[in-house]
């Protein structure tokens, strides 16, 4: 099979910046800063370094001599790199160690392993030449030192590609890292220096800086890295935690960010921002109705990789939402109570922790890889809440050629990360380079990794961040190499979107990964869109970005819309075909990147001059409405009819067949003041606050969480396929007569249900007030459950809500009739309760 590159997408051309790198500008800096002392934003004056992502230095990370316990000197460090290293190692005697017995080791598992009284380590490097692995106490760490290094000798520690060697002695507070030599030359994509201090890809922890958002030694950004060892420690109890297996279609799945959610004062607990801060406040979720947790990216990354001073707000410019991944197996050392000052287990441990906890609540736990009614890990039935994580497996934080390197580019530069033929980095994940997911080395990397989060820390599934990168051809593709055999006159240009990835296919048919929640952002940087259309093999679900835009927009009144808007409320079958369910559609208005709820119906224009890019980044078409008048100084009439467009937009997606997912407080109204795009706000912006949310206890957050009460006692809206005729009868101003012309900005539909005998719901999007006649039901009378026109608590009455019988004698005359008076902008559920002839 040939092999042929677009440089369309690599990082020396600048016009793949001006259509999609606004999705991902939340992860990297507009500014090309070297300097963690910037005392202002820099001006977006360059684009092609702006694309490339920002200049980092070669080496920015202290690296350290080769003798044991000796700090190296720039000069020696610049002296030790040359662009053409010999290509065959000297093989030479190792010294022998002083603190270790050493012997050849195993090739396999990768990574750090105990066995035998002592640790196996293996790493995978192809293009090296020499590899030393070096032992640095915690102590040694603090002062750029090293404890110990042991140079591996090619004859016995070496396998194929694969460098390992068992080690046994004490490793108590002892952590490590490789160096590897070989040759440093670019433009064949090789970056090894022998120089660096490398961390394992395979690393189940990671150790730098002890407190997130401070500067290390010297003012450092990029304080030396190192792994964990591990050691025969304690074991976790897990108190028999098991995964909770919820059904996708019962979900409702809560997007949230760790640090985040308990930082704000208004938390009051003891560690806030932390694992442990997010485990003591479940209970919000379990009383709100979530069942399943997704959470923001918890992989190790260095918050401060583009810290900078913000003048606008007064503090400074970080990498709050993670999207920037250093190490895919170890959870976010910073976001522990006592992160490094009581060792890197500690994060593994109060991780561990919270997903017990949510497990214990019915909440499964998801994660969000740089690929929650459930937390995607873990027990309970009604409250089950399950753990779900984002992954972010389609870049690292090593950025292009200017970027960092400290793990992967100095490990296996070719073999990680997709190349051009003169070493470009291709960057279709808009954040400088773009992980190549489909080279057999890295697909297994990847499967691993997920593994272990799935057997070892319980999570129970995955969102995967740009999940399309992983449908892209690797820059290695060939028949050959892929299939095993050569395909004649087949033509692949690297990055070339496959059918049936290789990466794709191995997670969805591995025996673990088959049975957890997979989850596709199902877009990227590279404008590959595949929403409805990602290789699913029956059991991915992807989050339905058409749902938001259409729900958008015909909520806020657009002409043209009430067609598309029935079929999100059917779980778009239009998207969905050959085999798929409504639950293969995650629905979505709002998310972390983007208006909150609150804003959509604040805000026509985004409000990102905090972010110091001069209110060019974030996304300019937000399909939202101010309601008459923009920002939070505003007439009553306008605030009343906000409220009503965000009780229209959760009715909206509670009853719509398919997945929803709310965004961390929307539940209260969170606010974030117009701005889109809050990835490097680590302040008020993107804190819960817990204040605001019991202002909002018996109002807006009394009405989602009756909301998702009602959803999950309906057995007619979570179902397993799409309704059908049998079931669901559309409806207009008058029964069984909708109206789907391009005015139309009314929709209504009657729902068969099990539980409740009937539901009817309408949403009159129109300026303009309408009378609405009801389908008849002989026996039986229409009674309001939802009235969003109505002010709280009567836009939704309970049957034990005080007041309830004087609510109902206002609109007895109308039903009697068999009539409901809708106002502007607002939405009805109505329910079938038998006519009392006495």
């Amino acid at each position: 099979m040939m092999i042929s590159h677009s440089l369309s997408v690599i990082n020396t051309s600048s016009s793949l910046f001006h259509t999609k790198a606004r999705r991902r500008r939340r992860r990297r800096s507009s500014m090309d800063a070297l300097k963690c002392s910037s005392s202002t934003f820099l001006p977006l004056t360059n684009l092609n370094t702006l694309f490339s992502n920002h200049a980092f230095p070669k080496s920015p990370a202290p690296n350290f001599n080769r003798r044991a316990a000796q700090p190296l000197s720039l000069s020696a460090k610049d002296t030790a790199r040359t662009s053409e290293p010999e290509n065959v190692a000297v093989v030479e005697k190792p010294p022998p160690s002083k603190r270790f017995l050493v012997s050849d080791g195993l090739p396999s598992p990768f990574g750090a392993t105990v066995r035998d009284n002592g640790v196996n380590f293996s790493v995978y490097s192809s293009n090296s030449v020499s590899a030393t692995i070096c032992l640095i106490s915690l102590s040694d760490l603090r002062q750029n030192k090293v404890t110990e290094e042991i140079e591996l000798d090619p004859s016995r520690n070496r396998t194929g590609h694969v460098w390992h060697v068992f080690l046994k002695g004490s490793f108590e507070d002892m952590m490590y890292g490789y160096r590897f030599d070989g040759k440093f030359s670019p433009e064949e994509g090789h970056y090894y220096d022998s120089s660096n201090i490398l961390l394992d890809p395979y690393a189940k922890a990671i150790i730098s800086r002890d407190e997130f958002g401070v500067l290390g030694a010297d003012d450092n950004c990029w304080p030396q890295m190192a792994c964990m060892v591990p050691t025969l420690g304690e074991e976790f109890d897990w108190e028999g935690d098991m995964p909770l297996k919820l059904l996708q279609k019962d979900l409702v799945i809560y997007e949230m960010h760790v640090r985040g959610f308990t930082r704000h004062e208004s938390s009051n607990i003891e560690f806030p921002g932390t694992y442990q801060g997010v485990a003591e406040k479940l209970d919000h979720l379990q009383e709100l109705g979530i069942n399943c947790i997704e959470l923001m990216p918890c992989h190790e990354f260095n918050e401060l990789e583009y810290y900078s001073y913000n003048p606008i707000l007064g503090d400074h410019r970080v990498n709050f939402w993670g999207y920037s991944t250093i190490g895919f197996f170890s959870p976010m050392s910073r976001y522990s109570s006592a992160s490094s000052r009581n060792f890197a287990g500690r994060a593994i441990n109060e991780f561990k922790t919270l997903v017990k906890e949510a497990h214990k609540r019915g909440i499964e736990v998801t994660t969000n890889f740089l690929v929650a009614k459930y937390f995607l890990l873990g027990p309970f039935l009604i409250d089950s809440k399950q753990v779900i994580m984002d992954v972010v497996l389609n870049h690292t934080a090593e950025g292009n050629e200017k970027g960092p390197i400290f793990s992967f580019r100095g490990v296996d530069n070719s073999v990680y990360y997709m190349l051009a033929p003169k070493g470009e980095f291709y960057n279709y994940s808009g954040c400088g380079n773009t992980f190549n997911c489909n080279h057999p080395v890295v697909r297994q990397f990847i499967v691993d990794c997920l593994r272990y989060w799935v057997t070892e820390m319980h999570v129970d599934g995955f969102r995967f961040d740009l999940g399309s990168i992983m449908s892209r051809s690797s820059s290695l593709w060939d028949a050959a190499n892929v299939y095993g055999a050569d395909v004649e006159g087949d033509l692949l240009t690297t990055g070339t979107p496959v059918s049936c990835p290789p990466v794709i296919d191995m997670i969805s048919n591995d025996p673990v990964l088959r049975g957890v929640k997979l989850i596709a952002e199902a877009w990227d940087a590279g404008g590959l869109y595949q929403v409805g259309m990602f290789p699913h093999w029956g059991i991915w679900s992807e989050w339905n970005g058409k749902f938001r835009d259409v729900v958008r927009h015909f909520i806020k009144g657009t002409d043209g819309f009430s067609g598309a808007f029935a079929e999100c409320l059917c779980g778009s079958p239009n998207l969905y075909q050959g085999g798929r369910k409504p639950w293969n559609s995650i629905n979505f208005v709002c998310a972390h990147d983007g208006f909150t709820l609150a804003d959509l119906v604040t805000y026509n224009n985004k409000n990102n001059l905090a972010n110091g890019e001069e209110n060019n980044d974030g996304e300019n078409h937000n399909c939202s409405w101010n309601c008459g008048e923009e920002g939070d100084f505003v007439s009553i009439s306008v605030k009343r009819l906000r409220k009503r467009q965000m009780r229209n937009f959760f009715v909206s997606l509670m009853v719509a067949q398919g997945v929803p997912m709310i965004y961390m407080g929307d539940e209260y109204g969170h606010t974030k003041g117009g701005n889109n795009n809050t990835y490097c706000h680590d302040n008020y912006l993107n804190y819960f606050r817990w204040d605001k949310k019991e202002e909002a206890h018996d109002d807006y957050f009394r009405f989602c969480r009756l909301l998702i009460k009602f959803r999950d006692e309906c057995e007619s809206l979570g179902l397993d396929d799409f309704p059908t005729a049998k079931r669901l009868q559309w409806h207009g101003i008058a029964p069984e007569t909708p109206d789907w012309s391009e005015t139309s900005r009314f929709v209504a539909f009657s729902l068969v249900d099990s539980v409740k005998k009937e539901i009817y719901v309408a949403l009159n999007t129109s300026h303009l007030a309408t009378l609405v006649t009801l389908p008849n039901r002989p026996g039986y009378r229409w009674e309001p459950f939802v009235d969003t026109s109505k002010p709280s608590p009567f836009d939704c009455i309970t049957h034990d809500l005080p007041g309830r019988e004087t609510a109902m004698k206002q609109y007895r005359h109308f039903l009697d009739a068999n009539m409901y008076p809708m106002l502007s902008y607002s939405s009805i559920i109505l329910l079938l309760s038998p006519i009392d002839d006495s």
